[in-house]
Formats: C-alpha cells, structure tokens, sequence
C-alpha cells in the first residue's frame, strides 16, 4: 500500500503530470496513425503511415510528391479523403468537449456538468429544426443547417448570460436554473415544431443530427476545428488559477483579490463557442465531456494546472477510438457516435457515483 501511495503521489506531482501528457500526446499521434487502418475494408500500417508521411511532406515543403507515390489511387482517397479527416476531427471536437466540461464543472461548481447543461445542445437542436423544417438560414449556404445549429448553441448561451443577470450578478446556481428553463423553452420549441409539421423524413433527419456524426468531415472544416481546438486549451491553460478558485466559491476567492463573476461569463461565452463549433462539425456528442475530466480528475487530482492538458488529451485520444468502434462494430453500417459515447459513457458514470468517485477530486459530491 506504501508503495502504490508513493506511486500515486507521484503521478500527481509536476514531473508525473509531465510524464503523463507526453504519453497521451504520443498514444494520441499513434492512435490517428494505427486508427486510420481501421474500417470495412483493413488497410496496413505501413502503407497508411507512408500515405501520411508523404502528404505532410508535400504539405509542408512544398514538394511534389514521388513519382512512385499513391495518390489518386483508392487507398489514397480513403486514407487521406476519408479517414483521416474524420479522426482529427474527431480528436479535435473530443479536446474541445473535455475542456468545455471541466470549465462548465467549474462555472456550476456542480460535477454532474457537462458542455450542454446550460442549453446549448437544446439551442443547437432548435437551429437544426428550425432549418430543416421552415428552411430558416438557407441563404447561408450548402452548410445551412450546420450554421443554424452554431447559431441556436451560441444564441441560447448568450440567453442563459443574460437572464442570470437580470435581478442581480449572475451566479452558479442562477446560470443553471436558466440554461434549464431555456433548455426546457428549447426542447418544446423543437417538438412543437415536429407536431405541427408532422414531417417523419424530416424528423429523422434531424434526429440523425442530434445523434452526432464525423462522416462529413473534410480538410477545409477540420482546420477550422482543429483551430478552435487550439485555442480553446491554450485559453484554458491560462486560466487555471482561477479555475481552481472558482472551487473555492465566490466569497474565498473576494477575500484573495479575485472576482469571478466575469471570469464566469467569459468562460461561459468561450465554451459555447467551442461547443458550437463542435456541434457544426459533428452534431450533439454526449458524455464526452462528462465522464472524460472524472476520471481525469480521479486519477490526478482536482488541480486545473493537471486537468485542462490532460483532459484536452484524453478526450481526443477517447473520441478518436470510439469513432474506430462505430466504423467496425457492426460490419458494413456505422453506429452513430453520439449512440456509442453514450453507451460507454453512461456505465462509466454510474461505476463512478457507486463508488462514491463523482465529486470534484475523487470525493463525495
């Protein structure tokens, strides 16, 4: 027991935590290499790392590729054009989810967060609707409906902003009780829509969107993504001190010459945004955020200064193989992501709270 104390201890301290992020930042590299191989048809490392190395050479010097090289061909195409965008994209909206539920565990002071409790999936949802069923945002483009669902998620987070101050500063509980009351306004919005129209093609469509999908992913949107992505975790990484306040409640953090009512919204406002950007690209993911900064947080304590690098890591590594799931689960057909986080999600989280592991570091809630 001494020795797994020591252990543990160590892993916690600032030379464990370094360990730890050079190791996911490595398993998450080799996990978008050995992860593309993956699908219906099974591609070898060897050639799948060779299509990489050679495309981010051309990309990064300029160089034509070899005379001798694949491109054109369709292993080419499915490793390039296909797979691979969908795995960083994957890894990016896996970052951006874990981040946003360690600041929205924070901003709430409550662990049972997660980047949708203040309404944001619900906004997204009543984007979505609205656009496939009224045709509102078309004038936007092919994308559309993608635009609406940012536009419905970061609307309903500036709505929750704004009724929380109204009366008063806005506080935790203020933020929650509004995100649920705009969440429920939201939801019934959706489904008055859905009944009044009674459009059954159109209710799949947009229950599909809900769901979560990277299928549509491609190079020109993943680098959008990837940006947001970035960041996002080097803005977190800046606000860990604060983060760690935001623990301490209002009242402590006064006294040590911090106020945290404009640190809350502004990082509030920046994970709408991130989340938003996440629900553009791959629809309403569950859990992902959730479950990813709990077990983080179990595993290497309740210090911010730990989490954010740790979470951006492990929920992009996470994601990246549970789109490798849906792809190979069921041969032939793919399991909509948002199905397969949250049934992997879900057993996690309740393993946690039987083992009375859901509070903010590891204790009880």
């Amino acid at each position: 027991m001494r020795g797994q104390t020591t252990f543990a201890r160590w892993w916690q301290s600032p030379a464990g935590t370094t360990a730890a992020v050079i190791l996911l930042a490595i398993a998450l590299v080799l996990s978008l290499i050995l992860a593309v191989s993956f699908g219906t048809t099974r591609l070898p490392v060897g050639q799948v790392y060779t299509i990489i190395r050679q495309e981010l050479f051309h990309l990064l010097t300029g160089t034509p590729l070899p005379a001798d090289s694949a491109a054109g061909t369709a292993v080419h195409d499915v490793v390039w054009l296909i797979r691979l965008p969908r795995l960083v994209l994957a890894a990016a909206v896996g970052t951006c989810l874990s981040l946003c539920g360690v600041a929205m565990q924070a901003i709430v002071k409550n662990p049972l967060a997660d980047p949708y409790i203040l309404g944001v999936s619900s906004g997204a949802n009543l984007g979505v609707t609205l656009a496939v069923l009224l045709g509102v945002g078309t004038a936007l483009g092919g994308n559309y409906v993608g635009l609406m669902a940012f536009a419905g998620a970061l609307g309903i987070s500036f709505a929750v902003v704004a009724l929380a101050n109204v009366g008063g500063r806005a506080s935790s509980v203020k933020l929650l009780l509004a995100g649920s009351a705009l969440s429920a306004v939201c939801g019934a919005g959706t489904q008055f829509l859905l009944y009044l129209r009674n459009a059954d093609r159109a209710a799949g469509e947009i229950l599909r969107w809900t769901m979560g999908s990277l299928a549509a992913a491609n190079w020109p949107n993943n680098g959008l993504m990837l940006g947001v992505a970035v960041l996002g975790t080097v803005f977190f990484l800046t606000q860990c001190r604060t983060i760690n306040l935001m623990l301490l409640g209002d009242e402590t953090a006064v006294t040590l010459g911090t106020d945290l009512h404009r640190y809350r919204i502004a990082y509030l406002i920046v994970s709408s945004l991130m989340v938003g950007f996440a629900v553009y690209s791959a629809g309403a993911i569950g859990f992902v955020g959730l479950v990813v900064p709990h077990v983080v947080r179990l595993l290497f304590g309740t210090d911010h200064r730990r989490l954010v690098p740790l979470c951006a890591l492990s929920g992009a590594v996470f994601l990246v193989w549970a789109d490798v799931l849906c792809r190979t689960i069921l041969p032939g057909n793919e399991i909509p992501i948002g199905i397969l986080t949250s049934l992997l999600g879900a057993p996690v989280f309740l393993y946690l709270m039987v083992r009375r592991k859901y509070g903010f570091g590891g204790g009880d809630a």
